[in-house]
């Protein structure tokens, strides 16, 4: 189905993220949210006919979008829980699109959010948890170090195949902080080089600490809403001209490529729709639990041939003053990951 120009965004709604949520709930803090995005589209609760959530990271999924309508006090015609890992948020929003296009809803509201809880990833019975059976059988009993594991294979891999530096890594981090300085909500406030970005520990080799995600507390909203609609809202809506998806394994072990992402296929499939290209893209928002995510994202998706990612990043200024400006808010390593919503502040 294509759905390029038929469903718009019509309301943001972020919290600042935070170390410490301060003793609220997971559904105080998607309330929240949701307010500012209704504020936003200045449209009423009364006007949200959809509803898509991501589950949370801290507590059970059970019956959650029906938890989440009843606390808020929405009754829609369209709901689910779209639990896709760290692109849950763009799945919702692309779901959303989908949805107010084939009328299955006019106004839906997409949610992210959560508690960040060290013991969900840090502790054996948090990893268990969240690990598939293939991840128990064949990762778990050589120790793996939650997702640090991966993606530290996929650098590694990266390096070995393409000669990809440390250095050029770690300019990622530096671009992002950069960004995250000019961001008064960002959670790092410290400026950075690509020197201590290197001399930061070594979490798994060959991946530092600055090059990782930074976790924190918080929610994020969007409403999406049929284009008839949208031209009436206060402020000028965001048009959804493509989308794609693309899923090629769960667990590391059944990876096809650890240095191609799935990110290819949807790159290729979204562009199509849009009938758009990289050359006509002027600012990304990727990503960017690792910096490897974001170097294999920009191949992936077309900004640079495969293989050329180091380079491209080392001689490309991705800042917001830059020629192609990734992560404007800081990203994820340095603005904050919200569980189930660090993509939402990225769409």
């Amino acid at each position: 189905m294509n759905i390029s120009g038929k469903a718009a965004i019509t309301g943001i709604g972020e919290l600042k993220p935070m170390k410490k949520a301060g003793g609220r709930s997971t559904l105080e803090l998607l309330a929240e949210a949701a307010a500012l995005a209704l504020r936003d589209s200045d449209l009423s609760k009364k006007d949200i006919d959809g509803l898509l959530v991501a589950p949370p990271s801290e507590d059970t999924s059970f019956m959650w979008p029906a938890q989440v309508a009843e606390y808020l006090q929405l009754y829609p015609d369209y709901l689910n829980v779209v639990e896709l890992g760290g692109a849950s948020a763009a799945g919702a929003v692309a779901r959303a699109a989908a949805a107010v296009a084939c009328g299955l809803c006019s106004n839906c509201l997409c949610l992210a959010g959560g508690i960040w809880d060290t013991q969900v990833f840090n502790d054996m019975e948090g990893k268990m948890a969240v690990m598939s059976r293939a991840e128990v059988d064949f990762d778990l009993p050589y120790g793996p170090m939650g997702f640090n594991s991966g993606y530290a294979l996929a650098a590694r891999r990266h390096m070995h195949e393409f000669g990809t530096k440390p250095e050029q890594l770690a300019k990622i981090a530096v671009d992002q902080r950069i960004n995250a300085l000019a961001n008064p909500d960002a959670l790092f406030k410290e400026p950075l080089t690509i020197e201590e970005v290197l001399r930061s520990p070594l979490i798994v080799d060959p991946i530092h600490l600055l090059e990782i995600v930074r976790p924190c507390s918080g929610a994020g909203a969007v409403i999406v809403s049929r284009a008839e609609q949208a031209r009436d809202c206060p402020y000028r809506p965001v048009f959804i001209q493509g989308m794609g998806e693309s899923c090629t394994h769960n667990s590391i072990v059944y990876a096809p490529s650890l240095t191609t992402s799935p990110v290819h296929r949807a790159a290729v499939n979204c562009y199509q729709m849009a009938g758009a290209g990289p050359r006509d893209i002027d600012l990304v928002s990727l990503y960017d639990c690792y910096t490897i995510t974001v170097l294999i994202t920009l191949e992936d998706a077309g900004f640079c041939s495969k293989g050329e990612g180091g380079a491209f990043v080392e001689n490309t200024d991705l800042t917001y003053k830059g020629s192609l400006p990734c992560n404007t808010h800081g990203g994820q390593l340095s603005c904050g990951q919200t569980s189930f919503a660090g993509g939402m502040g990225q769409k």
